[in-house]
């Protein structure tokens, strides 16, 4: 298979494009070019060409009037173009494609289409971005070795899809489990997990009633959690905060205000408190609930 791209300085959204559609075939050669000529031999051509067409595997978006966009107006650029034809059959299904999506391919389409995702609060200041990264890759100090450089970073986005495409297929069952255990739950308030669900907390923020989560830590140790709540911002505050004076205290301290024998530590923000076992995070939570 040949797949083709544009020549000169690489973006996040032609490098990721390629390296799904690597993924979907397996092996293929990479041609970077401009080239018309060099176009009409394509298997897939990608982010060049002036044409967006996937029954040709043809995935531009830089003609007049763009490729189109997704009902919540961020506009596709090649890799969610390419996301769009082969994301499901990769990922395993839809609600894991449409994870990718939102958390991968939408970020970067929007960047590459010069749509802002988020606003910044302190003035030159923002966060470093998985485009910067491989921006870090693209500047005069290797333009001479332009090409091998996009197939090294095209094979770092190879194994970043892939581990993201695990992790959506997890994110899938844990939902499936989770909402389970929740509707199963007699006090739907406090969820009590016995095994490791990766994305709990932000599947609990899509239930009505869950307020907080117990579960076991890899030190062994019982945490208790907030919920976010989702009319905030994204890990911002949570649906029931801890109490106040429980705020940084540890140990003894932390044991003396709640009468909690076991209890070891409770954040500064509020959200996440833990003891040595479970009884002692239920006795927490049960104070928590009541304060």
């Amino acid at each position: 298979m040949k797949i083709v791209t544009h020549d000169s300085g690489f973006h996040t959204d032609d490098v990721f494009a390629v390296a799904t559609i690597l993924l979907v075939v397996g092996e293929g050669e990479v041609i970077r070019s401009r080239d018309p000529q060099v176009h009409k031999t394509a298997d897939y051509l990608v982010d060049t060409g002036d044409e967006y067409n996937s029954s040709l595997n043809h995935f531009d978006h830089h003609m007049p009037g763009g490729a189109g966009m997704r009902d919540n107006n961020i506009p596709y650029a090649s890799f969610g173009l390419v996301w769009k034809e082969f994301g499901e059959k990769l990922a395993g299904g839809e609600r894991e494609a449409k994870i990718i999506d939102a958390r991968l391919a939408q970020p970067i389409d929007a960047h590459d289409n010069g749509v802002a995702v988020s606003e910044y609060k302190f003035s030159g200041i923002r966060e470093y971005t998985i485009g910067d990264f491989f921006d870090s890759f693209n500047n005069s100090l290797i333009q001479s070795q332009i090409n091998s450089v996009f197939m090294q970073v095209v094979s770092i986005a190879k194994d970043l899809l892939a581990r993201e495409i695990l992790i959506a297929r997890k994110n899938v069952l844990d939902e499936d489990r989770l909402l389970s255990l929740y509707n199963e739950s007699r006090d739907k308030r406090v969820i009590i997990m016995t095994e490791n669900f990766d994305n709990w907390r932000g599947i609990l923020a899509t239930t009505t009633e869950a307020i907080f989560g117990i579960y076991q830590g890899p030190d062994s140790k019982w945490r208790i959690k907030g919920v976010p709540d989702l009319s905030k911002p994204y890990y911002g505050p949570v649906r029931k905060p801890l109490p106040k004076e429980w705020a940084g205290k540890r140990d003894e301290e932390l044991q003396k205000l709640t009468g909690v024998e076991d209890a070891v530590f409770a954040h500064r923000s509020g959200f996440m408190a833990a003891a040595r076992t479970k009884e002692g995070a239920l006795k927490l939570v049960e104070i928590a609930l009541n304060s």
